[in-house]
C-alpha cells in the first residue's frame, strides 16, 4: 500500500512538473510579450496613473486594464477609476465604500511592512487581509519563518494557515507550497544533518511553538495537491465584478468612430429654470429628416438615435449622460426631427461635448461647446429663449422646474413589521403651506391647515404594505410639494412612481415627466423608457428620471408610462393618464396576474395548453383573460425558511446539504434566493443574492436550540418580499407546531393572501401544525409535503424548481368596481381530464 502511495505521489509530481514547463514555455512564448507589451503601454501614462496601476494589479481584471489602455484623456480615466471602485462597493447606497478603504488601507499597511506591493507576503496581505494571528520562527535548525493563520481567507473563503520562508536567508519572504518546494527549502542543512524527519524533530524541539510549525509542515506534506491549489487560491482575487460594466462604461464614450460619416445638427442651449442650487441646461438637438435614416421593420417605421454627452469643468468630468430618441414615422410631421435633454448643472464655466449617432444610417455629430450656465434667481425670470416656437410648445414642461426650495417630505418610521398607532411626522421648507392633505392608500384620512403637518394612522394589528402621502397646498390652492413613502417596505422594493405629470391636472401642450425608482439594496436602475400612449419617446441610462413631453394635440386624452428595469431584466411600471375626466381617475382598475402551474394526477407540470383552455371568475362571477403567455425566463425570488429549533437536531445537518443542493441546482443568472432560519425568533441570515457561495455561508455554522416560533416567522419571511414582483416562492420546511408566536394562524393565512408569494411548506410529522401549513400553501398556490426524512428533501425541492420553471401566466381585469376592501376569492379551471391548475385562491385588492 504505501508502494502504491508512493508510486501515485511521485506521478502526480511529475504531473505539476509537466504543466508548470507548459506554462513556463507558454509563458515565454505568449505572456511575455503581453507582460513586455503591457509595461510598455503603462510606461507612456502619466505617473498618477502608473501608480494607480500598480496598486490595483492583484485585483483589476485583463478586460478592466484593456479598457483603461484604450481611453485617450485624462478626465475619463478619472471617470473610469471612479466607477472601478464603485462597481466593487457591496453597499452602494451608503454613503462610504468600505472596498475601497479596506483596499486603501491593506495598501498602506503592505509598504510599511514589507516596502514593496510584489512580495508574496504584500500579496496575500491585499487579497486576503491581515491574518487573524502570525507566529515568527527564529531558531537554529531552519530558515527564518512566519505562519498566518486565518479564520476565513478572503479568496479561500475557509481556515488557511499559510508558511513564508525567507529565501536562502535572505531579505525576501516566499509562500512556501508544500511538498512541491521541498522541506529543503525551509531546513538549514548546514544546522541539521540527518533526513527529513530529523529536520522536524530538530525544529519540534529547537523552536519556541515548534509543535505548531512541525503540525502545520506535516499537514501540508500529508496533502500536497490540496495545500498547493490552496497557495493558489490566496494568491489570485476571486472576487471580482463580471465584465458587464466595462460595456456599459464604454457606451458613454464620446469618441467618433474611425471613418464616420456625418450628419447636419443644428444644436440650442436654454435655461428655462432651477431646482434648488442647480440651473436646468436644456439642449436642443435638431436633425433635418432628409438627412436621417428610417428604420423598416414589416410595416413599423421609425428614426432612431442615441445621444452620448459629457460636461467637464476645470478639464475634470462633472457629469456624463446617454439618451436613446424613437421617433414612430407618424411622430415626425414636420421637415426637422428635434430632441431635448436636460441636466442640472451649479451655476459656471462648463465644457459639453456631444456626441449624437442616427443609428439606422450609421452617421455621426459630434460637438465640443464651452456654456456658461447662469444663475437663475428666485425673483428674476430665466433668460429668454434662443428658439421662441420650441419655447412655445415646452413652456407648460419648464413650468414645472422647481423655482424655489419648497418641499415636503414625510419621516420614514423606524423599524419593520410596524403595526398599531404609529404618528408621523413631515418636513417642510420654503413658502408656507395652507393646508397639507394626508392621503392612506390613496384615501384622504386628514387635512391640516396649520403647523405641526403631522398625522396619527392606526395601521391595524398585521404588518400590511401601506402607501403614504402628503400634499401640500398654498393660499390659493395650487399644489406647491408633495410626499409619499411605502410603510411596512423593504431593502427589496423595486418600484417606480409618476410624480408628473399629476392625476387630475389639465395640461394644452406640453408636460414634464418625472419618475421616481426604489430600487433593490446593492442594485441600480439599468435604464428608463418614456412612453406617450404606447409610443416609446426616449429610454433615459442616468439621473435626473426626467423628460419634457410634447402632446401631440391640446387637451387630448392620452397617458405617460414610466418603465424602469434593473440589468437582471426585471421590471417595473407606473401610468398617468393627461388630461382624463373625473369619473375616469376614480376609477380602480384591478388588474389580477395569476402565475400558475397544471399540473396531472401524479403531480407533473403540463405544459403546451392554450388560453382558450383555461376559465377564470372572481367570487363566482366569469372574467375575461386579458394576458395569456408561457412563462420561462422570467426571474425567480425564492427563499427557504429553515427550522433550527431544539427538535430539528438530528435532522439539521442533511437539511443543510439539502437546501444547499436547491441553491446550486435552482439559481439561473437572473434569478435570487434567501436563506431565513427561525426557533424562538426568527434571522435573516442571507439577503436574496445570487452568489452560491454567500448563501453556503448562511448555511454554515447553524446549531438547533430553543424552542418554536412557526407563525412569526412565515410573516417576517413574507413581509421581506414586498416590493418584489414576479414570481416568488417561500418553502418552509419545519418538524414542530408552533410554540411561541405573537401571530395566529388566521393572522398569517389572511397575510399569506395579500402577499401574493406561493407557500411550498414541507413538515415532518402529520400533525396539526402540518394541516393548517396545508391550508397556506393551498391559499396561495403553492404546495404541501409530509416526508419521513429529510432525505427526501433533494427530490421535493426537484419537484419545487420543475413548477416554478413551468409557469402561465393569466391575467384580468376585474369586473368588480366595489370600493370593498373584502377579500376576492379566485376560481382558475382548466379543460383537461384529471389536471389541477394550481394558483392564487384570491386576494385583497
Amino acid at each position: 500500500m504505501r508502494k502504491l502511495t508512493h508510486c501515485l505521489l511521485i506521478l502526480c509530481c511529475l504531473l505539476f512538473v509537466a504543466s508548470e514547463l507548459a506554462a513556463a514555455k507558454g509563458y515565454k512564448n505568449s505572456e511575455g510579450l503581453y507582460r513586455k507589451s503591457t509595461a510598455e503601454v503603462i510606461a507612456q501614462l502619466p505617473a498618477e496613473y502608473q501608480a494607480w496601476l500598480k496598486e490595483v494589479e492583484l485585483i483589476i481584471t485583463e478586460d478592466e486594464l484593456k479598457a483603461f489602455f484604450e481611453i485617450g484623456e485624462d478626465y475619463q480615466r478619472d471617470a473610469f477609476i471612479k466607477r472601478f471602485w464603485r462597481i466593487r462597493d457591496r453597499y452602494p447606497k451608503t454613503s462610504r465604500n468600505e472596498y475601497y478603504e479596506s483596499w486603501k488601507r491593506r495598501v498602506q499597511e503592505a509598504r510599511g511592512r514589507f516596502e514593496s506591493l510584489d512580495t508574496d507576503r504584500a500579496r496575500v496581505l491585499l487579497l486576503n487581509g491581515f491574518p487573524d494571528s502570525l507566529i515568527q520562527f527564529r531558531c537554529s535548525g531552519i530558515y527564518p519563518l512566519e505562519v498566518w493563520f486565518y479564520d476565513t481567507s478572503d479568496q479561500a473563503r475557509r481556515r488557511v494557515f499559510l508558511i513564508f520562508y525567507r529565501v536562502g536567508g535572505l531579505s525576501k519572504y516566499r509562500l512556501w507550497r508544500g511538498r512541491f518546494d521541498g522541506l529543503d527549502e525551509l531546513i538549514d542543512r548546514i544546522s541539521v544533518s540527518g533526513g527529513d524527519l530529523q529536520g522536524l524533530r530538530d525544529i519540534e524541539q529547537k523552536c519556541r511553538d515548534g509543535e505548531v510549525l512541525v503540525a502545520a509542515i506535516a499537514f501540508a506534506l500529508n496533502d500536497p495537491i490540496g495545500f498547493e491549489q490552496l497557495t493558489r487560491q490566496v494568491m489570485v482575487d476571486s472576487t471580482g465584478p463580471s465584465g458587464e460594466w466595462i460595456a456599459t462604461f464604454n457606451t458613454y464614450s464620446t469618441e467618433l468612430p474611425a471613418d464616420a460619416e456625418a450628419i447636419p445638427v443644428s444644436l440650442n442651449f436654454d435655461y428655462p429654470g432651477r431646482r434648488q442650487s442647480r440651473t436646468a441646461v436644456q439642449t436642443q438637438l435638431t436633425v433635418p429628416r432628409e438627412a436621417a435614416v428610417q428604420a423598416e421593420l414589416a410595416d413599423y417605421r421609425s428614426y432612431n438615435f442615441v445621444v452620448t454627452g459629457e460636461v467637464l469643468r476645470d478639464d475634470e468630468l462633472f457629469d456624463n449622460f446617454r439618451y436613446k430618441f424613437d421617433f414612430p414615422e407618424g411622430q415626425v410631421p414636420g421637415e426637422s426631427i428635434s430632441m431635448v435633454l436636460e441636466r442640472f448643472l451649479r451655476p459656471g464655466e462648463y465644457q459639453m461635448i456631444l456626441k449624437l449617432e442616427d443609428v439606422n444610417g450609421k452617421k455621426f455629430f459630434r460637438t465640443e461647446q464651452e456654456i456658461s450656465v447662469p444663475r437663475i434667481d428666485k425673483a428674476l425670470p430665466p433668460p429668454p429663449p434662443s428658439d421662441p416656437e420650441t419655447a412655445r410648445l415646452l413652456a407648460e414642461a419648464n413650468a414645472a422646474i422647481a423655482a424655489g426650495e419648497t418641499t415636503l417630505k414625510l419621516v420614514p418610521p423606524q423599524g419593520n413589521l410596524i403595526t398599531g398607532y404609529v404618528r408621523f411626522d413631515t418636513l417642510a421648507t420654503g413658502e408656507d403651506f395652507s393646508s397639507v392633505h394626508f392621503s392612506l392608500d390613496d384615501k384622504v384620512v386628514l387635512q391640516k391647515r396649520r403647523p405641526p403637518f403631522s398625522v396619527d394612522l392606526d395601521l391595524g394589528e398585521l404588518p400590511r404594505a401601506r402607501t403614504l402621502a402628503a400634499i401640500g397646498y398654498g393660499p390659493d390652492g395650487a399644489e406647491l410639494a408633495r410626499d409619499e413613502i411605502l410603510i411596512n417596505a423593504n431593502d427589496n422594493r423595486f418600484a417606480v412612481e409618476l410624480v408628473e405629470p399629476r392625476k387630475g391636472k389639465t395640461y394644452a401642450q406640453s408636460l414634464r415627466a418625472v419618475a421616481q425608482i426604489d430600487t433593490p439594496e446593492g442594485s441600480e436602475p439599468e435604464r428608463v423608457e418614456f412612453y406617450l400612449n404606447e409610443t416609446r419617446l426616449a429610454t433615459l441610462y442616468q439621473e435626473p428620471w426626467e423628460l419634457p413631453v410634447v402632446l401631440p394635440s391640446e387637451a387630448e386624452l392620452a397617458y405617460v408610462r414610466a418603465v424602469a428595469f434593473l440589468p437582471d431584466g426585471n421590471l417595473t411600471e407606473d401610468l398617468v393618464f393627461v388630461n382624463a375626466p373625473e369619473y375616469l381617475e376614480e376609477v380602480d382598475v384591478q388588474f389580477v396576474e395569476l402565475y400558475t402551474t397544471v399540473v396531472d394526477r401524479n403531480d407533473r407540470p403540463i405544459e403546451g395548453l392554450t388560453k382558450e383552455q383555461f376559465r377564470v371568475s372572481e367570487d363566482g362571477v366569469a372574467q375575461q383573460i386579458a394576458r395569456f403567455e408561457r412563462v420561462r425566463n422570467l426571474p425567480i425570488h425564492a427563499a427557504i425558511l429553515l427550522d433550527i429549533s431544539q427538535s430539528m437536531e438530528e435532522s439539521l445537518g442533511d437539511a443543510q446539504d439539502a437546501a444547499l443542493g436547491f441553491f446550486q441546482q435552482t439559481l439561473e443568472p437572473k434569478d435570487r434566493a434567501a436563506f431565513i432560519t427561525f426557533n424562538d425568533r426568527p434571522e435573516l441570515r442571507v439577503k436574496f443574492t445570487n452568489e452560491v457561495d454567500e448563501l453556503a455561508g448562511g448555511l454554515a455554522g447553524l446549531k438547533a436550540e430553543r424552542g418554536t416560533a412557526l407563525y412569526d416567522s412565515v410573516i417576517f419571511s413574507l413581509y421581506y418580499f414586498n416590493g418584489i414582483r414576479g414570481q416568488r416562492a417561500l418553502i418552509v420546511l419545519s418538524d414542530g407546531k408552533d410554540e411561541a408566536s405573537r401571530f395566529s394562524f388566521e393572522d398569517t393565512l389572511e397575510f399569506a393572501r395579500r402577499a401574493g408569494v406561493s407557500l411550498y411548506t414541507i413538515a415532518l410529522r402529520d400533525d396539526a401544525a402540518h394541516k393548517k401549513l396545508s391550508k397556506i400553501a393551498e391559499a396561495t398556490g403553492g404546495r404541501s409535503f409530509l416526508i419521513d426524512s429529510v432525505a427526501q428533501l433533494e427530490g421535493i425541492y426537484a419537484g419545487i424548481e420543475a413548477e416554478l420553471r413551468s409557469k402561465y401566466l393569466i391575467a384580468y381585469q376585474s369586473s368588480n368596481s366595489s370600493e370593498s376592501d373584502d377579500f376576492r376569492s379566485v376560481r382558475l379551471d382548466v379543460d383537461v381530464p384529471g389536471a389541477e391548475a394550481k394558483t392564487l385562491k384570491g386576494y385583497y385588492p
